[in-house]
């Protein structure tokens, strides 16, 4: 078994403490998902958020998903110009079967434009559509 490292990202329409647990708990449901992974899988998880996101921890939705014994943390993104505004990035490192081209990093809604290079991104429906 290998360890390897999950990327992700997603946008938030606005800073709202229930927002950011809905964004960042599907941001990670769809990291599971698509690389076929349990929490035991998980060895930590690194979470940044854009200094406009102040709500929650973005880790504490990951907590809610069970993630009680996977050492957790969460950081500042680099404020840089004209950079994305509301975006929770995650890199979770896990240990899998999966060689490293057959990852399947995750970028949810606005966040898809930032690694479309990276990513196997999926559609997803914006809620007025």
């Amino acid at each position: 078994m290998a360890v390897r490292a999950v990327r992700g990202a997603t946008q938030l329409d606005v800073d709202d403490r229930e927002h950011m647990l809905e964004r960042v708990a599907e941001m990670v449901l769809d990291a599971m998902s698509a690389n076929g992974l349990d929490v035991d899988d998980f060895i930590s998880v690194i979470f940044t958020a854009t200094s406009d996101l102040v709500s929650e921890f973005p880790a504490y939705a990951a907590r809610q998903l069970g993630f009680g014994d996977v050492p957790l943390i969460c950081a500042r993104e680099l404020e840089i110009e004209r950079s994305m505004p509301r975006v929770v990035r995650m890199m979770a490192h896990v240990e899998t079967d999966l060689p490293r081209a057959d990852i399947t990093h995750v970028y949810l809604h606005g966040a898809a434009a930032l690694r479309s290079d990276l990513t196997r991104t999926r559609a997803v429906p914006d809620d007025d559509a």
